[in-house]
């Protein structure tokens, strides 16, 4: 009968070795790879602190949103504000056109001009600024001469309602109309060019040129002229107004009736009343005739009497 060896004991040390090993190596790295440690919750009593109310931007920053949102959530479409262009601080960057500026100030016609610049469906304006040596070259006291009115027409002889590039005057037919009015005597204005870019003008008083062109930008077109352009209806003597109709057929009428008047009671006092001549005939016959008969009278009674 055999007996069952037994295996020794160093297999089973190793082995115990070997497992220990195991276990320290896998202990340490799950060390390693464990999540850190989170802090343990608030208690029922505790309360997280509450955000601030209000926030204050940086510097510079907007708080307005560049496109508004109307009340069911949908974007509002913002159309672009239409550019606006200032007369008066294009001349005054200009330089030069103070007497120009201040009258289209005064007059308050450059609230017109600019309107008209901004106006859907308008042709646009043309300026022509005299400077100030062109002022100067008026007689002492005409501007101060001239009625409001007069000063307005004065600047509107100076606009056309169009806009006319420097190469378009040789278009232009003569007379020019302006705003000051459609007068072919008392309001012409008379373009001529030469080479296409020197341009001269004539009022009927003044001789003027185009010097330069002080803006232009499709809309508005603005240059220098070296004369006042003086019309002829500032310098030649106001006309007279001509009559009403009404008030001229009126005024015909009485004196028709005037001189139907004067006839009548000239027929009634020929008819009625003797001439000087034949009442004053009358009145010498009648007294000679009565003369006569008292002479008779006394004769016959004289006579009589010797008889008796």
């Amino acid at each position: 009968m055999k007996t069952k060896q037994q295996q020794p004991l160093f297999f089973s040390a190793a082995t115990f070795l070997l497992l220990l090993a195991l276990t320290t190596t896998t202990t340490t790295t799950l060390a390693q790879i464990s999540p850190p440690t989170q802090s343990p919750p608030l208690s029922p009593q505790t309360s997280p602190p509450s955000p601030p109310t209000t926030t204050v931007p940086a510097p510079g920053f907007s708080t307005v949103p560049l496109v508004p949102v109307s009340p069911s959530g949908a974007p509002i479409a913002v159309a672009p504000a239409a550019p606006t262009i200032d007369i008066v601080q294009i001349l005054k960057k200009a330089k030069r056109f103070s007497v120009l500026i201040r009258l289209l100030k005064t007059t308050q016609l450059i609230n017109q001009l600019n309107s008209q610049l901004i106006t859907s469906g308008s042709g646009g304006l043309t300026l022509f600024a005299p400077e100030d040596s062109a002022f100067s070259k008026l007689k002492p006291g005409f501007l101060n001469s001239l009625s409001d009115r007069k000063k307005v027409e004065l600047l509107q002889f100076h606009t056309l309602s169009s806009f006319i590039a420097i190469s378009n005057f040789d278009t232009l037919t003569n007379p020019v109309q302006t705003q000051a009015g459609d007068d072919p005597q008392r309001l012409q204005l008379n373009v001529t060019t030469y080479g296409g870019s020197q341009v001269s003008m004539t009022t009927g008083a003044v001789n003027a040129s185009v010097t330069g062109t002080i803006y232009t930008d499709g809309k508005l077109a603005i240059y220098q002229v070296d004369k006042v352009l003086v019309p002829l209806d500032v310098v030649l003597p106001a006309k007279a107004p001509a009559p009403a109709p009404g008030k001229a057929k009126a005024d015909k009428t009485k004196a028709s009736s005037s001189s139907s008047s004067s006839s009548d009671d000239g027929s009634d006092a020929g008819e009625g009343k003797a001439s000087p001549t034949e009442g004053s005939s009358s009145s010498g016959y009648r007294e000679a005739k009565g003369m006569w008969m008292s002479f008779v009278l006394v004769l016959v009674v004289g006579v009589t009497t010797i008889i008796s």
